[in-house]
């Protein structure tokens, strides 16, 4: 056979492969690419000298253990030179994320996941990052202190974070990502992955964090941002790598669903019928679409009228978890989605809708569509939200019990006073809001029905015992609180808290400097509590060995015990807690000082189903 009719099919193959390509570039772009590799011809390189730039600024994050008026454990910490590295240990000048291991997954608080979440999806913590200039990544370095691995994502953006024009066709690019990983040692160490080459220069940087597997918490210093200006040419020097991707008309499976169904042909030459398909009963091809992930679907929508029907149903689509695709979604996809979410009951859309992806309208039009069935809204880190936003959810969505507004840091306190209208809330997560106390005591005094409530880092409530007394008044059905870092909760609203709520499990006092064990009020806690499995009383230095004995005494359920930084708690009284409470899994002694390493090893020894932390400086 001739190879001309081969030759002629591969230059048409490469001929669509190009056209492809020159979608994403400028015709300048494409034709010079398309010339230097028809002609053989290298191009001549510029010169330019890679810059190495610290980060200018912390622009967002999902999670930090600091305090949002201090700098010691927060995410702010990561922006300039390094402050700890190469030192190793735990130091309060890093970067620190709110939780690490699996332990909060196990809590009573923590929701189901959700369905169809794609295997690759590893991130759980994020942080954006702003550069002085933009350049195009040679190398990023994270210096990592303490217990490192946790990174799975490093991403590029197209949009200058200082630039004073509104943001327009955003890019994310993936520069380098991995699985989850345990290093062996807690040891400091510097991160420099093999990245990928972008076709545009970028200042603004996102790390993705994965903490399930590591056995404390990790601890970031600085990231370093190594580029060059000028754009390289390396793409000419060799013949690109065709992707069979590369033929697909569309950018983005997920920009194009609930397009209109096309078949091309001669309809005369169609084959009607769809093989075994057609004998497999509708609750079956249901049952097997099910395994497949969102975008996986709209693809399978686009092979026939049967599986179109199918991967249309609005079945599918009744836990729907937008997430892992944050950075390419618009309000073109929620629009899309529209028609098949009219039975939704559980949606995610943590992280997305940033910088102008969603609009009030688009997000308006979706919710007034899907949000009848809705009983569970995910929107931590949802920037674009606003107080219309809150008032469109507290209309279009009456049968609401989960509300999660993690991290949403930009609404307006004033915005908070329409949750009050979903009465049938049980779960509410206002981590990091500024939420203030008329909108809170107007929450509790209308949403009696509250199982979970998330006010960690909420620093704008005045005052604690006051919200603590409606929780007791109101909230009798309450599992878990978590109170992170309030300021001013004294011993009176903890005990009027305790005997209000009995039903409580999780309580989280951690940072909390005005309660006194010399009040009795961590002992009356241990006795009102019989139920409780978490406890945390983090950085409270007065915990002493009577408030211990009390816990073992009359908490047999605990789970996860934080006592971090008392220094009145002896060996013998963790090792009374230890027998007492057999089901217990975490306990944190770090930076107790009369609990040693030879203590924690010892404990160790004779609980090994304990997990006991003791973190170190170096």
């Amino acid at each position: 056979l001739s190879p001309f009719p081969m030759l002629t099919l591969l230059s048409m193959f490469y001929y669509i492969c190009l056209r492809r390509r020159s979608r994403s570039g400028t015709r300048g772009e494409a034709l010079t690419s398309r010339r230097a590799v028809e002609s053989g011809q290298r191009a001549v390189l510029p010169v330019s000298v890679e810059v190495e730039q610290y980060a200018k600024e912390v622009l967002d994050f999902s999670s930090h253990y600091g305090s949002e008026n201090s700098m010691s454990y927060t995410m702010w910490n990561l922006a300039g030179v390094p402050n700890v590295y190469p030192s190793s240990g735990d130091f309060t000048q890093t970067a620190v994320f709110r939780a690490y291991g699996t332990w909060w997954e196990q809590c009573v608080s923590a929701p189901p996941p959700f369905r169809r979440t794609p295997k690759g999806f590893y991130s759980q913590d994020y942080i954006e990052l702003g550069f002085e200039e933009p350049v195009y990544p040679t190398a990023v370095e994270v210096l990592e202190t303490y217990y490192p691995g946790a990174i799975v994502q490093i991403l590029a953006c197209s949009h200058n974070p200082f630039s004073q024009s509104p943001p327009t066709d955003i890019r994310w690019e993936v520069l380098w990502s991995g699985e989850p990983t345990k290093v062996l040692t807690p040891q400091a160490r510097q991160f420099s992955p093999n990245i990928k080459h972008i076709s545009f220069p970028t200042n603004l940087l996102r790390l993705e964090i994965n903490s399930s597997l590591l056995d404390y918490y990790t601890e970031l210093d600085a990231v370093i941002l190594r580029g060059v200006k000028e754009k390289p040419m390396l793409a000419l020097y060799k013949m690109p790598v065709i992707d069979i991707s590369d033929l697909s008309d569309s950018e983005d499976e997920l920009s194009d669903m609930g397009g209109p169904f096309r078949q091309g042909g001669d309809r005369k030459h169609q084959r009607t019928g769809n093989g075994y398909f057609d004998k497999l009963p509708y609750e079956l091809i249901q049952l097997i679409l099910s395994h497949l992930t969102l975008p996986d679907l709209c693809r399978l929508a686009q092979s026939c009228k049967l599986l179109h029907q199918h991967c249309c149903d609005p079945l599918q689509y009744t836990q729907l978890s937008l997430q892992p695709y944050w950075a390419r979604l618009s309000d073109d996809s929620l629009g899309h989605l529209q028609s098949r979410c009219t039975l939704l009951q559980r949606l995610n859309l943590s992280w997305t809708g940033n910088r102008g992806a969603f609009t009030l309208s688009g997000f308006s039009s979706f919710m007034k569509a899907c949000g009848l069935s809705l009983v569970c809204l995910e929107l931590s880190c949802c920037h674009f939200l606003n107080e219309a936003c809150l008032e469109v959810i507290s209309q279009t969505c009456p049968g609401l019990q989960e509300l999660n507004l993690s991290s949403c840091d930009r609404l307006h306190p004033q915005a908070f006073i329409h949750i009050s209208k979903l009465t049938h809330l049980r779960r509410l997560v206002l981590y990091r809001t500024k939420i203030e106390q008329t909108a809170i005591l107007s929450i509790l005094t209308f949403c009696i029905e509250l199982r979970h409530l998330n006010l960690g880092s909420c620093v704008r409530i005045e005052d604690y015992d006051v919200v603590a007394s409606m929780l007791a008044a109101r909230c009798h059905s309450l599992r878990s609180l978590d109170l992170w870092r309030c300021r001013n909760l004294t011993d009176r609203g903890l005990a009027e808290l305790v005997s209000g709520c009995r039903m409580l499990e999780e309580l989280d006092l951690g940072w909390c400097p005005t309660l006194q064990s010399s009040t009795g009020c961590f002992q009356h806690l241990a006795r009102s509590l019989p139920r409780l499995q978490k406890l945390f009383l983090t950085a409270n230095r007065t915990v002493c060995d009577s408030d211990i004995e009390e816990l073992a005494a009359s908490c047999p359920s605990l789970r996860l015990l934080d006592i971090l930084g008392t220094r009145l708690v002896s060996a013998a009284s963790l090792k009374k807690l230890l027998q007492s409470c057999p089901h217990l899994l975490l306990l944190d002694v770090s930076f107790c000082s009369q609990i040693d390493m030879r203590v924690v090893q010892e404990l160790s020894g004779l609980f090994p189903n304990v997990a006991i932390k003791k973190s170190f400086t170096q």
